[in-house]
């Protein structure tokens, strides 16, 4: 409550007649706690993008070279599923589809984490329900939240289009308002999920999950089709972005499509936000059994996060078909370039395009695992500051118990999706099982250490617990655009990721494995000891 006294959050007047009342303070107070979250998710994207224009115009340096990735991409549905069709060979033209469907989903997922967290969490912990005392509009806090989300993908959208205006300014507009746009999309979606849950995980979990629909059918409709006209990609919003056609007679009509979904989601959510207590949900919890069953800290642990764990095995598992079934293709994308061939080894090993590109999708996975395995130990947090814990911790139950029942799902759970990752692969690939499932069990030493550091920040300083997503955020970066940016190797090796050996295709190095497995001991007993030390927020 510190940041709203400090806010100089004000009681508005006649907030039961005027829906609307307060929308100006609660925007001040979202921007002013967002200050460090979204400028970074805003610089993360936005100078991504911005940048690529001078780090792929040393790759593809000729028009012949642009020209050679048209024609091999036209030919490669696989390829095509990955990152979309080529619409034109100018370097503008490149950047657009080797970053559009990414960048737009990251700013999807900037927009449901900012919407969610001033919305159904602000619920949740009871912060709403406190502000709707001083008279509060009843549409106020959603008006907020979505101003905030609004802000956040304006700024993105301008980053993008000033970074990338020498290549051509419509196009870099377009490119702009592509990904902005499809931020707004998703916050809105957020807006109308977070509606119907009682919980802010699981409105994230939806809203994330509709994002991975949104991306398999484009995906589908790309590999179908070598110029993204299947209905598979229009029936997504990610596809959307991608027929915007940035840098290729940009399509502006397609913005169309962006302000309809805005419009009629963001009615949606208003409508619904006017027809419940603060609180409530149209999706009422279901009641546990007469009866306990939980008799065990683990077992509360391993109940609060099944749903999240089947649901990213499931992801990693289609994930690794997928990436598995493109490997045979990856050597056409290369073609003659030797700049591409030369960044695709040094990403992914030595003996081979395919063994390169199943070791650098096996090191994207490994990547994508440490999201989950930080959300996953950041769950403690949750249960802390929504003082869920404390009745546990009032009986019978440790601090250090109950929080070994949450790290055993944490970790044992980043083990098994990379193990259903690699599975996914050899299945995708045709065989070669213990070579790729190998390669991917070697990814959990590097996933595990990212997960002891969240437990430490969490342990030890529990109020700054946001730090172990801004390392993990650093170690993706570092992982996908590190190496294309040709940034020093002490740089690099930031990442625990940057530590293992590349596999498949190079030996096996135990010794950087043995590292990072004694660090992540140590930083795991290290957290659980402050937490034994400390207080228990409340």
């Amino acid at each position: 409550m510190t940041a709203v006294a400090d806010a100089g959050f004000a009681p508005a007047r006649g907030g039961g007649s005027r829906p609307l009342a307060g929308t100006g303070t609660l925007l001040r107070l979202g921007l002013r706690r967002d200050r460090v979250m979204v400028p970074l998710w805003v610089l993360a994207i936005g100078g991504t993008t911005a940048s690529a224009g001078n780090t792929l115009g040393k790759v593809y340096e000729t028009p012949a070279q642009r020209a050679g990735v048209v024609d091999s991409m036209a030919a490669n549905s696989s390829l095509r599923s990955l990152y979309g069709p080529v619409f034109d060979d100018s370097l503008g033209g490149i950047v657009a589809w080797r970053y559009t469907v990414f960048m737009a989903a990251f700013a999807a997922v900037m927009s449901l984490l900012v919407v969610v967290r001033h919305t159904r969490e602000e619920e949740e912990t009871g912060r709403q329900e406190m502000l709707s005392a001083a008279m509060v509009g009843r549409r106020a806090p959603l008006t907020s939240a979505l101003l905030v989300a609004l802000v956040a993908n304006t700024a993105l959208a301008l980053l993008v289009t000033a970074g990338l205006a020498a290549e051509g300014a419509a196009g870099a507009l377009a490119l702009g308002i592509g990904i902005g746009g499809l931020g707004m999309v998703f916050a809105t979606m957020a807006a109308m999920i977070a509606q119907f849950t009682e919980t802010a995980r699981l409105a994230k979990g939806l809203t994330a999950a509709a994002l991975g629909l949104a991306f398999a059918l484009r995906a589908a409709g790309d590999a179908a089709s070598d110029d993204g006209s299947h209905v598979l990609t229009w029936l997504s919003p990610i596809g959307w972005a991608e027929n915007l056609r940035p840098f290729a007679a940009e399509r502006w009509w397609v913005l169309l499509l962006f302000a309809a979904a805005v419009v009629l989601q963001g009615a949606v959510a208003y409508g619904l936000a006017g027809r419940r207590d603060v609180g409530m949900s149209f999706m009422a919890a279901r009641p546990g059994p007469a009866e306990g069953r939980l008799a065990t800290a683990s077992g509360l642990a391993w109940r609060l996060q099944r749903g999240s764990l089947a649901g990213w095995g499931t992801g990693f598992l289609l994930a690794g078909l997928m990436f598995g079934g493109m490997a045979e293709g990856a050597a056409d994308l290369v073609g003659d370039n030797e700049r591409t061939r030369q960044m695709l080894e040094r990403m992914g090993g030595q003996s081979g395009i395919t063994d390169a590109f199943l070791a650098a999708m096996v090191g994207m996975l490994g990547m994508v695992a440490a999201l989950y395995i930080v959300q996953s130990v950041l769950r403690l947090h949750g249960e802390e500051t929504s003082q869920r814990a404390e009745p546990v911790l009032a009986a019978a139950v440790g601090r250090v118990r109950w929080a070994a029942g949450h790290l055993l799902v944490a970790f044992g759970g980043a083990a098994l999706i990379m193990l259903l990752g690699g599975l996914g692969l050899a299945l995708g690939h045709g065989g070669r099982f213990g070579p790729v499932l190998g390669a991917s069990l070697v990814q959990v030493a590097a996933v595990w250490l990212l997960g002891a550091v969240a437990v430490a920040v969490y342990g030890i300083v529990p109020r700054a617990a946001g730090l172990a997503w801004a390392y993990a955020g650093l170690s993706l970066a570092l992982g996908w655009v590190g190496a294309a940016l040709n940034l020093p190797d002490a740089a690099l090796k930031v990442s625990p990721f940057e530590h293992l050996p590349k596999l498949p295709g190079n030996d096996m190095a135990w010794g950087p494995m043995g590292v990072l497995l004694a660090l992540a001991v140590v930083f795991t007993a290290a957290g659980l000891a402050g937490l034994r030390r400390r207080d228990i927020l409340t």
